[in-house]
């Protein structure tokens, strides 16, 4: 309850955030050695949620020299899709090993 917004459902900004992390987690599974950052992401809210587990999924859907382009899904506890969003992730100049909680 305590990530609801005032009509009792789970506020948007918590399936955005589902999103962006599966999307982010499908684009640097490809990339090895660098964090990858957002620089665009569109959410789209679909059904409402106020009880039970939220789980989303990344895949990256097209990829170039420069860039991820990225869909996630976010499931509800019965599998049914409550929202979805798509976003291009690029490589930083930060390496993986230098990034908080990557590192050895």
């Amino acid at each position: 309850e305590k990530l609801f917004h005032s009509a009792r459902a789970v506020h948007g900004s918590v399936y955005f955030k589902m999103l962006d992390d599966a999307a982010f987690f499908a684009a640097n599974s490809l990339e090895p050695d660098y964090f990858v950052l957002t620089t665009s992401f569109t959410t789209y809210l679909t059904r409402p949620v106020s009880e039970g587990r939220l789980r989303s999924v990344g895949k990256v859907v097209n990829r170039t020299k420069s860039q991820f382009i990225v869909e996630a899904i976010v499931y509800d506890s019965d599998d049914n899709e409550v929202g979805r969003g798509n976003g291009i992730f690029v490589r930083s100049k930060m390496r993986l090993n230098d990034a908080m909680g990557y590192g050895e």
